[in-house]
């Protein structure tokens, strides 16, 4: 396909939402819509305004995700650092890293995205080229994310592959399925040709704290409405609880109390925001998300959203133009 300087704009991609499937994340990684066993490989057309409150919250994926930025800017975190994306920039999201995104300025964001497992390019069975030019990238510690500008000519021309592989993957075509393994092909002997090569690896690029973190938040996400203590937390991972605190302080700047208290709030918005013919009471709802006491759910709910249950659910759900209202910025580093 030929390579042009407006690649976001010129690659058959579907030119609005209205042409376009779209798809939320949430959907996505719960239902782990990421292709299927013949053929794992997926690319969408994503707009923060249908994921919830312009967040993709804390998530991780066995297959390595690219998401290139066709409108807004976006920023997105790792455990570590967080970046800022434009229209004419990428990010490669390695296999497993934990990250999350949102819009920045209150403005919409949309981008394409490709999900794909490697093994496709290279086959399940061990092989020369799977320890030549797999492995390397796997086991290569420092590489969570890639961040990828088309004013930088090598990454330029992993942009095009990528976006060749995207449009290949949306339209469909007979034999497309061969013509993105090429793409994706194209694309990996880009990138394995620029990083750096050690002899020898050590280790992942997922740290010891991260996996912790990770099976800790999934134990919450799954315990949250339940009695849940830091012991309990801490025991989910095996570890004591002044090591889980600092595992969760060195990967997400908090602690897992503080944690869990956010992802409770984070669901009691989001049954305010079901429709329901008989509504829970304000008790019932604190009840339902974990907190036996309703004071002390309305002073946490205050805390991070600015009022209180009942005015979020009279007044801040929606606003006029079916846009979230401003007042979630203290639930960041969660959704």
């Amino acid at each position: 396909m030929d390579t042009t300087d407006n690649m976001f704009l010129e690659t058959g991609f579907p030119s609005s939402r209205e042409d376009s499937v779209i798809e939320t994340y949430e959907n996505l990684y719960e239902k782990k819509n990421y292709g299927s066993l013949d053929y794992p490989v997926s690319a969408y057309f994503l707009d923060l305004r249908n994921s919830y409150m312009n967040w993709i919250r804390w998530h991780w994926h066995e297959e390595m995700e690219v998401l290139l930025i066709q409108e807004g800017t976006a920023e997105i975190f790792t455990d570590d650092t967080s970046y800022v994306i434009q229209p004419g920039q990428g990010v490669i999201i390695n296999q497993n890293v934990m990250h999350c995104i949102h819009s920045l300025n209150e403005q919409n964001c949309t981008f394409y995205a490709i999900a794909f497992q490697p093994e496709f390019l290279f086959g399940q069975k061990p092989s020369y080229l799977q320890t030549q030019y797999l492995l390397p990238v796997q086991d290569y510690h420092f590489f969570k994310l890639f961040m990828l500008d088309d004013k930088n000519p090598w990454h330029k021309r992993m942009l095009s592959s990528l976006n060749d592989a995207i449009s290949v993957n949306m339209t469909q075509t007979f034999g497309y399925e061969i013509a993105a393994k090429g793409c994706l092909c194209h694309f990996w002997s880009e990138l394995i040709s620029r990083l750096p090569q050690p002899k020898k690896q050590t280790s992942t690029h997922a740290s010891l704290d991260e996996q912790r973190v990770k099976q800790a938040m999934l134990y919450i996400r799954t315990h949250y409405a339940e009695p849940v203590s830091l012991e309990d937390i801490a025991d989910s991972v095996h570890l004591s609880k002044s090591e889980c605190c600092r595992c969760f302080a060195r990967t997400l700047q908090m602690t897992p109390f503080e944690y869990l208290m956010k992802y409770r709030i984070f669901e009691a918005t989001k049954k305010l925001m079901a429709p329901a013919a008989e509504p829970l009471s304000i008790a019932a709802l604190a009840l339902s998300v974990g907190f036996n006491n309703t004071s002390y759910f309305n002073k946490l709910f205050k805390k991070f959203l600015g009022c209180t249950p009942t005015y979020y659910r009279t007044h801040k759900v929606l606003s006029k133009d079916g846009d979230f209202v401003n007042c979630f910025d203290n639930l960041n580093h969660l959704l």
